[in-house]
This record gives C-alpha cells, structure tokens and sequence, in this order.
C-alpha cells in the first residue's frame, strides 16, 4: 500500500482513516466513510483500483467532478475515464471499447448514465471488482442534496454479488449516514468518520446591509489571495461578477448556464490563479482541489446547514488560515419559504423547512458558530471559547 501511494500518488504517509478504510475494502468490506472536505476520500478508492483486479467503477453525480478526477489521474499515469453527456458517440464507443479491452482501471458514470437501457447490460458483462458511490449523501432524501436517481443504485448492488462497495461524503448527519447504509443494503459494514472540525477555518456572520461595500473592502485589502463567492441565483453571480470587476477586482463568473467551454475555461484560470475570486452558483467546488483558497463568502443564505459546511469546506485545504464569511439577511429567509411553498412532494417540503430553520439558528444565535457546527454532526467541541467564529472573537 505505501508503495503504490508513493508510486502514484507522491505521498508518504496516509491521512487520518485512508489506510484503514483501503485496508477493509481491499479485504472485500463494504465501507461508508465520513471524510471532511480535503480529507482525502478519492484515494480511499482510487488506491484500491490500482491493487484490485478489472475496473472500480465510480458514481459521481457531477460532470466537472469527474472532468477534475480523471485529468488528475491521467497525471499520475493511472488509465481512468467517465462516460457522461458531454462526450460525442465515437468518443463514448472508444471508452467503451478500452473498457472491454481492460485498458481502464477507474471508470466514473453518473447515475443517470448507469441506469440508461443497454448500459447496465454492459457494465454487468465487464469485471467489476470496487463500486464506489461519491457524494453519498445525494442518496438520502434526508440530505442536502437530494438526488431521486441515487435511489436505484440498490438495483447495480443486485448485479454484481460480492463486489464491495465504499460510499463516501463530506457531509452526512447520523439520519443520513443511517439511510445511504439501509439504500445500499450493507450489512457486515465498517463506518468511518472523521473530525468534522477544520481548526484553520474562521467562521463570520456579518449583516447583508452593506455587504457590497465589506465585500469590496475585504478583498481589496487581500490582494492575490483567491476567493470563492457563492450567489444563489444565475443572475445574482452575474450581477456580482460585473461589479467585482468594475471595481477593479478580477472576478470570473460560473453558473449552469454558461456554454460549458466557458465554465472549463473560467474554471481553469481560478485554479491557475489568473482570476482572483470566482463567483458562483452552489455547483462550483465539487471536486476542485485547489489548496489556497483563502475566503469563501456566501452572499446569499445558505439552504440548509450541510451544504454550507461542504461549500465552506473548500476554504483553507492547505491547512492555513481562511476565512468562511456569510452574508445574513431575513429576505433570504423569505425567498427560500416562498420555494418550499412551491414544492409538491409534502415530505420533501417539510425535510427544507427543517433545514432552513436549523440554518437561521446558526445565523441567529448567540453560541460559538463552531460548536453549533460541530453538534449538528453529532460531534462534541470540547472548548467553550473556539477563538475563531464571529460570537467567541467578538
């Protein structure tokens, strides 16, 4: 194991968890690992593919997630690819056919594509011997971000009896972490969790009145230290995009509707670190290993409390300080009930307002962010004071 993690990978010595949960999948466990943003989950399965026999096939639910983990893979020489929409026919038919010629250790799908008519039937032919299941909690319909086409994932469980699974996330409570374990039926399984405390990370609620005027300031007084911004609209992150820059800061904007040349392209420049700060939809982020980021600021309220810590989570993963700062308003409140409202499914409904309520207690209440924080994932912060949240510092 430490070879291949040197040999491929260039590291040394394993992260908190990863040499144990590799060592329970290479022994044919079923996993469900826990890891905070930056903690190293893809090695979890990606080190495994490379010691097992035939293919690990992963499901990943994002197109720029799978983009980012196979060009890292093909850097460090390991034969991976994903099949999504974004690739023509003669592309997919040459994937395909390295597939069967066993020229591809690491295969990424998204769901959707998984259970396409035809393609099951494929994939259950090819020697399959890891399935790992990204972004997990997309599974639970008690999780931030729900995803019905995750449900039938249990049917490829079906198909290849003994091949083990490993399901991972960055953000799952104890409800969520119980139902990705009941929808992938695991049975003899190993959890894993690891501290959702990330100690260099400062977390700060500032009103939203004036907040373009902190904004501009904060980064101002930051020259060339990158930033993520998250926006809640398409409209809202255009609009910040073009003041940012009017006012003289190099800011790119990133959103489902731009062409996806021009996402790949403003994409690539953040992590080059040709754009200072990159303005977003809550899409941007998955997967992107960018290791100074030094702000991430929502301008507008967060939906629920796990994606704020997975978007937070981008912050700082190269262990220096960073700063996490949430713009807070009642009318962001006011926006996200008139949705709910809108919602059909009665179910769905009252699980957002659930989360919406614990979101505005956090914004709201006088505790240490960090222990509020730290409790919703049914973990204990020992200290009364974190002296790094907006309440303890100030």
């Amino acid at each position: 194991m430490y070879n291949t993690l040197k040999q491929y990978f260039g590291f040394e010595n394993f992260l908190p968890l990863q040499k144990e949960i590799i060592t329970d999948v290479l022994n044919k466990k079923d996993v469900l690992a826990l890891l905070p943003t930056g903690g190293g989950k893809s090695l979890c399965y990606q080190l495994p593919a490379l010691k097992l026999p035939g293919i690990t096939l992963v499901i990943s639910p994002l197109i720029a997630l799978m983009k980012d983990q196979v060009q890292a893979l093909h850097e460090n020489k390991i034969p991976a690819a994903y099949l999504n929409s974004s690739l023509k026919v003669k592309e997919e038919r040459q994937i395909k056919e390295d597939v069967v010629n066993g020229k591809i250790k690491l295969l990424y799908v998204a769901p959707e594509r998984l259970m396409k008519e035809g393609f099951l039937e494929f994939i259950t032919e090819q020697p399959v011997s890891l399935i790992a299941v990204d972004e997990a909690h997309c599974i639970s319909e008690w999780g931030h971000d729900f995803r019905p086409e995750y449900r039938s994932l249990s049917v490829v469980r079906g198909r290849f009896p003994g091949v083990p699974v490993i399901a991972l996330t960055a953000t799952a409570t104890k409800k969520v972490r119980e139902d990705i374990v009941r929808q992938l039926e695991f049975k003899d399984h190993a959890t894993y969790c690891g501290s959702f405390d990330r100690k260099n990370l400062r977390y700060v609620i500032r009103d939203k009145q004036n907040g373009y005027y902190h904004i501009l300031h904060y980064i101002e007084d930051r020259p060339g230290q990158s930033g993520i911004m998250y926006c809640q609209s398409r409209n809202s992150v255009e609009r910040m995009a073009a003041e940012l820059t009017a006012d003289g800061i190099h800011a790119l904007p990133y959103h489902a509707g731009l062409p996806q040349n021009t996402r790949t392209e403003h994409q690539d420049k953040f992590k080059r670190g040709e754009a200072q700060v990159i303005v977003a939809t809550i899409a941007f982020g998955m997967g992107i290993d960018k290791p100074d980021v030094r702000f991430v600021m929502h301008y507008d309220l967060p939906k629920n409390l796990e994606g704020y810590y997975q978007e937070t989570g981008r912050a700082g993963r190269d262990g220096l300080p960073a700063d996490c700062i949430l713009f807070f308003s009642y009318a962001d409140k006011r926006k996200h009930e008139f949705f709910i409202e809108q919602t059909a499914n009665p179910l769905r409904a009252a699980i957002m307002q659930q989360q919406l309520d614990t979101m505005m207690t956090f914004c709201t209440a006088t505790r240490c962010r960090r222990k509020m924080l730290l409790s919703y994932f049914s973990e204990t912060y020992p200290h009364a004071n974190c002296k790094a949240c907006d309440v303890c510092m100030e």
